[in-house]
């Protein structure tokens, strides 16, 4: 039988990547505690089990206390079936995630998209501390959407809340229409244009040359004007892609997380750029880096409690 645990005073929260698995302990102020980090079993779904049981057991007794439990993962839990899917981490699809880990671990345990974390953690203490509405985009080597209002995750009906990534781009010029191959199965979802990966293959599509985003960065702030058109591209379509966000949710803050979020020109583009596709050509909504950088989701889901 699963025993919830009540009034503790320290979360626990275990970000589940696919490369590696990270656990934090914070306080009720949000204060770091513990922290522990350990490689991913990657393909290895009782092992993954296995590896977030110790990394909370090891925390707890590094404290010297017991704690909630929140878990951050790819992918979300089917609404029918109750089952994994959309995973990124394969092993995980079609599984019975939570039963499981909460038998593992014999306490309830409470789970959300890791973008959804990225959300709740800075609605809480972070960029959006104090917004009622947040929305929160992961631009890494596929690209997150999260919602959090008034510092809770928005699942959705269907559990698909946040999943913008997945709509497609906006506004697309004829020689972006009609996308790239998504792995969702569709063609040009947001995902394949503006995630760090679609960044790399716009740049490959154009020069033949496979080279990564931060040479493709430095070149261009060495004057390359390919590199330098690349970046434009990019940022139009951000741009555009954040435009269908703001007609639809009009969120009190965008906070970006990953890799392309940490482009400083970004934050000097984006609202000079959007006006142009917002419903009457106005946007002051604030744009911010992830204030606990690559520790939000982490956090974030220490905050599911």
């Amino acid at each position: 039988m699963i025993s919830k645990r009540i009034e503790q005073t320290m979360r626990i929260g275990v970000d589940l990547g696919g490369t590696k698995l990270e656990a934090v302990a914070l306080d009720d102020s949000g204060a770091e505690l513990a922290k522990q980090r350990v490689a991913t079993p990657r393909g290895d779904y009782e092992g993954t089990l296995d590896a977030i049981a110790e990394l909370v057991s090891e925390l707890e007794q590094q404290t010297g206390q017991s704690g909630t439990v929140g878990v951050g993962m790819p992918g979300s839990f089917s609404t029918v079936t109750g089952l994994i899917r959309n995973a990124n981490s394969t092993w995980l699809i079609g599984k019975p995630f939570d039963r499981d880990l909460q038998a593992r671990m014999g306490r309830e345990v409470r789970f959300a998209n890791d973008a959804n974390c990225l959300a709740v953690s800075e609605a809480v203490d972070g960029a959006g501390a104090g917004a009622t509405v947040v929305f929160a985009i992961i631009l890494g080597t596929g690209v997150g959407g999260g919602v959090a209002l008034h510092g809770k995750v928005h699942n959705g009906h269907n559990a698909i809340g946040g999943e913008w990534g997945h709509n497609p781009l906006g506004w697309m010029a004829p020689e972006e229409y009609p996308g790239p191959e998504c792995y969702c199965g569709k063609h040009g979802c947001i995902e394949t244009f503006v995630s760090g990966t679609g960044f790399e293959q716009d740049f490959l599509r154009i020069t033949g040359e496979r080279v990564r985003g931060p040479e493709i960065v430095a070149r261009a702030e060495s004057g390359d004007s390919v590199a330098e058109a690349t970046l434009q591209r990019y940022e139009s379509r951000l741009a555009r892609s954040l435009a269908t966000l703001a007609n639809v949710l009009d969120p009190d803050v965008f906070v970006l997380g990953g890799g392309m979020s940490n482009l400083p020109r970004l934050y000097e583009s984006l609202p000079r750029l959007l006006p142009q596709w917002t419903l009457g050509r106005e946007f002051t909504t604030p744009i911010r880096p992830a204030q606990h950088g690559d520790s939000s989701g982490v956090r974030g889901a220490a905050w599911l409690w």
